[in-house]
């Protein structure tokens, strides 16, 4: 256990603890906020939405919900912000907005996919490419139960598009409204996000993650895998994703674990670390751009949507496998 002030003392490891992930994460807040209110200002919601028309339709989504969801396979701060934007104004309520949140755990899949498919499939091979698979088809699952639940939730709206005709924008008009709307947003964005991150990354330079992981790992028996192979890549994925693959990838190639075996750890192992990365990483995340409280309950229940859905796919493979 290392003191609070610890991190403070060392110049080199407040800013690579503290500083420089703050500074990273509020320029990245205030791009995908700014491009947000732009894309507002613009009146490209219903171009954004129209892409999202094979869904809409069956699911009674809105423009609004559209527009998000098409976002966010492009970016997903940029996809919040709108959302937070839509539920401040009133365009969307809250369960929708909620709604949303769920619908967007789809995309978020393929955001994060051209990094992972270049990092597994080098270190785990054929494991790693199923492991690809079964949180594919996890994220069809998302997507399929979240449309089935905005279909008997929402009324059915209209999705048609109509396209307006073209004016002139008043360009410094519509710079100067955004702008003012973003400088607001983002102030009070910061208020809440900068605090809550300093919390977390104070109390993970004191080893709470590391006895959160250790807990973890003595608690952790398997009856489908050796549990000394099991805790390494389980709890290196906890650690940092790339390690564990690794991790993986040696004990495949070593041996000591079966094709089977590695899917499983790595299934098991994305569940496991799904909530502490949710603690350490989008809690300060979600806090900031919604309100602190239903930041929290969108965080909670994106992640609890994401880990039931893992948790079938796994289920499913054991079943298939025995």
């Amino acid at each position: 256990m290392l003191p609070v002030a610890g991190v403070f003392k060392e110049p080199a490891r407040l800013w690579k603890k503290i500083i420089w992930p703050l500074m990273r994460l509020t320029v990245f807040i205030s791009i995908g906020l700014f491009v947000g209110q732009f894309i507002e200002g613009m009146g490209w919601t219903d171009r954004l939405s129209v892409m999202a028309r094979p869904f809409m339709r069956w699911g009674h989504l809105s423009h609004q919900m559209g527009a998000v969801f098409t976002t966010a396979f492009f970016s997903g701060t940029t996809s919040l912000s709108m959302l937070m934007s839509f539920h401040q104004e009133g365009k969307l309520s809250r369960r929708e907005t909620t709604l949303s949140v769920l619908l967007n755990t789809f995309p978020s899949f393929f955001l994060h996919l051209p990094t992972t498919f270049f990092i597994i499939l080098p270190l785990v091979g054929k494991a790693g490419a199923i492991y690809l698979l079964l949180t594919f088809g996890a994220a069809l699952l998302r997507l399929g139960a979240a449309l089935t639940c905005t279909h008997f939730m929402l009324p059915e709206t209209s999705v048609y598009y109509h396209e307006k005709t073209s004016q002139d924008k008043d360009w410094k008009k519509l710079f100067r409204e955004t702008g003012k709307k973003f400088i607001s947003r983002l102030s009070n964005i910061l208020m809440i996000v900068l605090p809550v991150y300093l919390i977390i990354a104070l109390i993970s330079d004191m080893g709470f993650f590391l006895w959160l992981r250790k807990l973890f790992a003595q608690g952790f028996t398997s009856t489908f895998i050796p549990i000394d192979a099991m805790s390494i890549v389980i709890f290196s994925l906890v650690a940092e994703f790339t390690s564990g693959y690794a991790a993986a990838g040696a004990m495949l190639d070593a041996g000591t674990l079966t094709v089977f075996q590695i899917v499983l750890a790595l299934l098991l192992g994305n569940i496991i670390a799904a909530p502490v990365r949710a603690l350490r990483h989008q809690m300060p995340y979600y806090m900031g751009i919604f309100s602190p409280g239903l930041g929290v309950r969108l965080m909670l229940a994106s992640q609890a949507f994401r880990i039931g859905s893992l948790i079938f796919i796994c289920i499913i493979f054991i079943l298939m496998k025995t």
